[in-house]
């Protein structure tokens, strides 16, 4: 990526750490969501169609693409299965960075963001990497999230929560497991 393409990452990394409070980055908040759909929605039909590899060539482009298509999705399309839609790209990003060792030296909330495509996958390796890297973290609180995420799809082979979005239909032990509060 060029300096000048590079700049997006520098925005999106800053609003995330910088600009929203931690409460604002997993609750629900229209705000939020429309200045995500403002200033960075935008970018992701260009930039999604860039080979993993440019978004690897540093750590603040390999972090900043990490939000773009994982976080953002989720928030700008709520209730859409496009919220999903950049989930491979995200993860592919992810398994980059952690094998060029963008996660070291990282702040713990940012590390966490580093690692979230990896709890929010549906593969059961990408669960088991999920619960040892936020393990890594030594954080009671978070650990608790990885590991409820993997026992969903070590149950289930998904996340049933995301069902009626993606037109799946939902097992009555699913349902249960969503109303019994598994869905984040």
């Amino acid at each position: 990526m060029t300096a000048a393409t590079r700049f997006w990452a520098r925005d999106i990394l800053h609003f995330w750490f910088a600009k929203l409070r931690p409460q604002q980055r997993f609750a629900r908040d229209d705000a939020v969501d429309a200045l995500l759909r403002r200033h960075f929605a935008p970018l992701l039909p260009g930039l999604s169609h860039q080979p993993v590899s440019g978004f690897l060539s540093d750590p603040l482009t390999a972090r900043a693409a990490i939000l773009l298509f994982d976080q953002v999705p989720r928030n700008v399309f709520r209730d859409d299965p496009r919220a999903f839609a950049f989930d491979p790209l995200a993860r592919a990003i992810t398994h980059g960075a952690i094998a060029r060792g963008f996660d070291k030296g990282l702040a713990l909330e940012q590390r966490q963001f580093l690692y979230m495509p990896l709890m929010h996958s549906e593969h059961i390796a990408d669960q088991r990497e999920s619960v040892r890297r936020f393990t890594s973290l030594g954080s009671a609180y978070v650990t608790g999230f990885a590991r409820a995420h993997y026992r969903m799809v070590a149950r289930f082979g998904r996340f049933p929560h995301r069902n009626a979005v993606l037109g799946r239909a939902s097992t009555p032990a699913e349902k249960r497991a969503v109303a019994a509060g598994n869905h984040w």
